[in-house]
């Protein structure tokens, strides 16, 4: 059972701004690092209004929006222990140094076998399906996933729109990215919309919504972050960016830590350029307040100059990322480690994340909500 502490403990932050997001990165069984986030600052009396992932971090997004508050826990774990279910052993410690090779055998045993409630190999395999055919298109069936959702997910109340729910996806023709948004008019959200934003090609298939196909948002940009920042409504923000990757590394010292290193590069999604870029976009929107505010009073009601002084309104915005980093038994093959082990690491590095970001002498500082966009990584 959860305990979570008084809503007094959560003032720091939510007395201080308007909104406080969830911006969820993509990650495979990373995932779970995700889940012990969100459960430790739950804890914390945290309570985004709107949560945002792409790919696993779409899933775990649905998973929170798409329960009361008080279950979301309880369904976060119910995934992860559904996943982790074909290999629940957890060593002791004194088999440590055997972890690596354990982590290894298991995610060869997920890419050959599949996950529990989460995709299954073709049955024929796909060279033998015919052209065309979905069954064509990907290794694996996601069918699984599809019933997972459908159990553990309640659209209904994502489509009541309490919980702002936005998930990034590719068109698979255009190659264009599209998010799918419960704020946006007309849009209803479904399993197709979570499932879209997962289906990373060649393993899984292209999900059909409407008339098009569309594969995992990770294709063009593994985080939301971008698509938040560009919100224009968004004025006053807390924002907490939990990444399954991280961008700085160590020098590779043998060829699986090259491998290892390329993905981590390859799909941290170059936060530090959409913050930079953002934090660039604040300083000339604040210069160009200056020079407005120095026009002569006959221009105030000007047309263009309104238009400009709309596009160039400050914002008060805080970025607070919380950075899965490697661990010494990790390897390339780490986002496809659905062990009951390695879930239950990544759940707890999540925890403590929290716990140190949370108690780092900055955090007051990053809930100040001041002018700009500001970032902030406490638990490194």
């Amino acid at each position: 059972m959860v305990k979570r502490l008084p809503a007094a403990s959560a003032s720091s932050y939510r007395d201080r701004t308007d909104h406080t997001l969830l911006v969820l990165q993509g990650g495979g069984s990373l995932g779970a690092y995700q889940a012990g986030v969100y459960e430790a600052l739950w804890e914390s009396g945290f309570a985004p209004d709107w949560v945002t992932g792409v790919s696993i971090g779409a899933i775990n997004a649905a998973l929170i929006a798409g329960n009361p508050p008080e279950r979301r826990v309880e369904r976060l774990r119910e995934f992860w222990d559904r996943v982790s279910s074909a290999n629940p052993l957890i060593a002791p410690a004194a088999l440590d140094p055997f972890r690596r090779a354990f982590n290894l055998a298991s995610a060869s045993a997920s890419a050959t076998f599949g996950v529990p409630g989460f995709f299954e190999p073709r049955i024929p395999p796909a060279i033998f399906a015919p052209p065309g055919t979905v069954a064509a298109l990907s290794v694996y069936d996601t069918a699984p996933l599809r019933e997972t959702l459908k159990e553990l997910v309640d659209f209904d109340l994502i489509n009541e729109r309490d919980m702002r729910f936005s998930v990034g996806a590719v068109q698979v023709m255009s190659g264009n990215s599209v998010y799918f948004d419960n704020f946006v008019p007309d849009t209803t959200i479904a399993v197709e919309h979570v499932m879209a934003s997962g289906a990373l090609p060649p393993g899984f298939p292209p999900v059909k919504i409407g008339k098009d196909y569309y594969w995992d948002g990770g294709l063009v940009s593994n985080s939301p972050l971008s698509y938040v920042l560009d919100d224009t409504t968004l004025r006053e923000a807390l924002i907490l960016q939990v990444d399954l990757f991280s961008a700085r590394g160590a020098m590779p010292t043998n060829l699986d830590e090259v491998l290892e290193r390329q993905k981590d590069i390859q799909y941290s999604s170059k936060t530090r350029f959409n913050t930079n870029r953002a934090k660039e976009l604040e300083a000339l929107g604040q210069a160009l307040n200056r020079v407005l505010e120095r026009l002569p009073a006959s221009f105030k009601n000007d047309a263009d100059v309104k238009l400009l002084a709309e596009a160039a309104r400050g914002r008060k915005v805080a970025v607070v990322q919380l950075i899965n980093r490697r661990y010494t038994h990790s390897s390339q093959s780490k986002d496809y480690d659905f062990s009951r082990a390695t879930v239950r690491t990544l759940w707890e590095s999540g925890r403590d994340a929290v716990r140190r970001t949370t108690a780092s002498p900055q955090w007051p500082h990053a809930c100040s909500m001041r002018h700009g966009l500001q970032t902030f990584d406490l638990a490194a």
